[in-house]
């Protein structure tokens, strides 16, 4: 079993670049899971996973072992001290996977879709993802201002929702709103109507605004669904995470009472 104790070891170099810039996860359309949770997560979805690093005290861990005997991928040991660089786990699993990202599956024109337009907190677009692969949701697209998709903020927030999901990141959400068959609905205040009066069937896409700014003037120009939720005086919003668990159970609850 090979053991890396040098940081100019290639393997730890790319490591380093994918756990810390966003311009490197583009350029090697790859990126890091990190602990034992987003492995186990990785596997159970069948995602293929290039290289396995583990420390030494992670290699004794019961649960990471079989994890590693699982995946069928030779793991890589790396002293503590450089594996400390690539996480930012408060308790370290002392197991990363590095996988490859996918290419990004043509727009959908009908289903469930959520749109995420300016996302920028990584913790709310992870939670968001949780909700939309519970919800059932068709296909997420993120616009090119939201979060990093595939950063290690977002996965770990995503809790294995990145591997349950039709993801298409940097999307051009104006040419998806023009080319979908169903109806836009964006949350919203001005001519909105209460989401618990809205009709929610058949093909919808969900825009979603930024935590400051809320839905863009061009994508609520195209809505013809505009929806508010319903609050007690003196509240004015919402966790934008939370609103979105709100719409997408809303359209659940709708669907199954049909």
């Amino acid at each position: 079993m090979e053991v890396i104790h040098s940081p100019h070891n290639a393997l730890y170099k790319l490591c380093h670049k994918l756990a810390t810039h966003r311009r490197d996860r583009l350029k090697q359309k790859k990126t890091l899971l990190d602990g034992a949770h987003l492995v186990a997560a990785a596997l159970d979805a069948q995602w293929p996973l290039e290289k396995l690093l583990v420390t030494p005290d992670g290699l004794a861990n019961p649960e990471n072992f079989a994890l590693i005997v699982a995946s069928g991928v030779d793991a890589t040991v790396l002293d503590p001290a450089l594996f400390q660089t690539l996480t930012e786990l408060p308790s370290p699993t002392g197991l990363i996977a590095l996988v490859a990202i996918p290419d990004a599956p043509a727009m959908r024109s009908d289903g469930l879709c959520l749109l995420l337009d300016g996302v920028q907190d990584p913790g709310n677009v992870g939670s968001m993802l949780r909700t939309a692969a519970a919800a059932g949701v068709d296909q997420v697209l993120l616009s090119s201002q939201c979060a990093d998709l595939w950063s290690p903020k977002v996965l770990r927030a995503g809790m294995g929702a990145h591997f349950a999901l039709n993801l298409v990141e940097r999307a051009d959400l104006l040419q998806f709103a023009e080319q979908f068959s169903g109806r836009l609905g964006a949350l919203m205040l001005d001519g909105a109507v209460d989401l618990y009066e809205a009709r929610l069937h058949g093909d919808l896409a969900l825009v979603m605004g930024s935590e400051g700014q809320g839905v863009s003037e061009e994508l609520s120009q195209r809505a013809q669904l505009r929806l508010k939720i319903p609050m007690h005086a003196g509240i004015e919003s919402l966790n934008v995470g939370a609103a979105t668990a709100i719409c997408l159970y809303e359209r659940l609850r709708q669907t199954r009472a049909v």
